[in-house]
């Protein structure tokens, strides 16, 4: 295209324009039922708008902070539902990136800066603050029937712990008051519910795991653990593939809260390691029975467990030790697309002749 002498050169101001567009720096926290919207752009001072948490709403704030083509980088807490439709629209949407952060990571960020005062305004202005100096990492939402997964893994869970404490109750009218058996009754029907529905949602998680292929390999890969079976299975599988792909084995011991934490000061305190706890405790649960399994069925596992016994380790520290020992085997075998190898996760000593 040739521009006369004297003629605006329409292509290079769009370009100038699209470089000097702005760029939106967005805190969001995010409650059942608003959000609070702490935005500033350019080093302007920040100003703080509430929306409702709603669809209408999140399509209202994607439209208002990419308007005359400005970009955003937007920060939020990951809140469980709450906070999930809205990541998800915000990932979806054009000259947006979002990040998704761990709510104990800002609830120390904002300790350290001495805030004192705890409100939805001041927690979106903490996350304004946090976006700005603190490293940027995008978060990139797991495939749908992940989510689904993780999903039916969780009320599966719920359903099951239900049980547990439907038969507590059980036990515990025998010993109580309970005339004509109504109340014995009542929970016989509720108990019979549950396993309906349990039953139900098994099925549910098996059509899911057919109807993808991926899903569907990775499971039978974790059922080649010894004390790894279905029900294991689609629990270790909804937990763990919504981690980033590009985390390492040590650090999905830490989103299990598996990681030992060291106590010392000085001279004078030196107190024995324990985990951290701190990460995803649905994992952490889920690994507890195969652990114990495996330490009855395989010979590795079981010499494995014994030999942290003999170096004076107490049972139950034995069991998380396999636990973490486990999970990096887990690792390994989703990411290099390998069945479980006994040998890798323990060498049996050779018998001298």
């Amino acid at each position: 295209m040739v521009h006369k002498v004297g003629e605006p050169d329409r292509t290079v101001n769009h370009k100038t324009q699209m470089k000097q567009s702005p760029q939106f720096h967005v805190g969001i926290d995010v409650g059942a039922s608003a959000l609070v919207v702490a935005l500033c752009c350019a080093g302007q001072n920040a100003s703080v708008q509430t929306y409702p948490n709603t669809a209408a709403a999140h399509r209202r704030l994607i439209k208002a902070i990419t308007a005359r083509g400005a970009s955003a980088r937007v920060i939020l807490e990951a809140t469980g539902v709450y906070s999930l439709r809205l990541a998800l629209a915000l990932h979806a949407a054009e000259r947006v990136e979002v990040m998704v952060a761990n709510p104990r990571t800002i609830k120390d960020y904002q300790r350290a800066r001495l805030c004192r005062a705890k409100t939805d305004r001041v927690d979106a202005r903490g996350l304004l603050d946090f976006l700005g100096r603190m490293e940027f990492v995008p978060w990139t939402p797991p495939a749908p029937e992940v989510l689904a997964l993780q999903q039916l893994s969780r009320r599966l869970c719920a359903l099951k712990a239900e049980i547990v404490r439907e038969q507590a109750r059980r036990h515990a009218i025998a010993f109580t008051p309970d005339p004509g058996a109504v109340i014995a009754h009542d929970v016989d029907l509720n108990l019979a519910h549950l396993r309906r529905r349990i039953k139900a949602l098994e099925a549910a998680a098996a059509d899911l795991l057919a109807a993808h292929a991926s899903l569907r390999e990775a499971a039978a890969r974790l059922r080649s653990t010894p004390g790894i079976a279905a029900t294991s299975a689609v629990r270790l599988l909804g937990e763990l593939l919504v981690l980033p792909p590009h985390l390492k084995a040590p650090q999905w011991v830490a989103q299990a809260g598996l990681d030992p934490r060291p106590v010392e000061s000085g001279t004078s305190l030196h107190k024995p390691r324990r985990i951290t706890k701190t990460g995803n405790h649905y994992l952490r649960c889920a690994l507890y029975m195969p652990a114990l399994v495996a330490i009855q069925r395989d010979a590795h596992v079981r010499a494995c467990y014994q030999a942290l016994l003999a170096r004076g380790k107490r049972p139950k520290q034995a069991i998380v030790a396999i636990m973490r020992k486990l999970l990096h085997a887990l690792w390994g075998m989703l990411h290099h697309q390998t069945d479980f190898n006994p040998q890798l996760f323990y060498s049996l000593p050779t018998a001298h002749v």
